[in-house]
């Protein structure tokens, strides 16, 4: 298999994890997504756009949807007053934990036919195209996680810079 098909094929089995953590946990991939981003900080609207890589509109619907279930809230930005950033709340700061844990555990499950060797080179080689390329943190490291209860945190606590 050359290299374009095997990196757009594995994006599909990425996203199917996702869709499966989202089902164990009653929330979409997309849902699941949000708050693994909001994992590292709140951020603004214009931001989580292209992050997720959602139209305005699109945006707006799973904000939205994201609030009325409790797992997020809107908050004017304390740098521009006229702008909203969205934060997880107590209850989607708890939801983000378990997803994201049960995320890793099958994206780790899907190496499971590698020996270390190959799976440290792959992480090398697509963690290379990854920072070449500016993907914003829309995921991080098990090691990086930030401690339970984060529903409060600034930008300025964040543990990983901003994207």
């Amino acid at each position: 298999m050359g290299f374009v098909t095997a990196l757009v094929r594995s994006s599909f089995l990425v996203d199917a994890v996702y869709a499966e953590s989202g089902r164990v946990h009653g929330i979409t991939a997309q849902q699941g997504r949000l708050l693994c981003v909001l994992m590292v900080q709140p951020y603004g609207m214009r931001e989580l756009g292209p992050m997720l890589g959602l139209a305005k509109s699109s945006l707006t619907g799973l904000v939205d949807r994201s609030v009325q279930r409790g797992l997020v809230r809107r908050e004017a930005d304390p740098e521009d007053g006229r702008a909203v950033r969205v934060a997880l709340t107590a209850m989607g700061d708890e939801l983000s934990k378990a997803f994201y844990a049960e995320t890793c555990r099958r994206v780790e499950r899907l190496s499971d036919g590698l020996d270390a060797a190959d799976r440290e080179l792959l992480a090398r080689l697509l963690g290379r195209l990854v920072l070449e390329n500016k993907v914003p943190v829309v995921f991080m490291e098990p090691d990086q996680a930030p401690p339970a209860h984060n529903h409060n945190r600034t930008v300025r606590d964040s543990p990983l810079p901003a994207a």
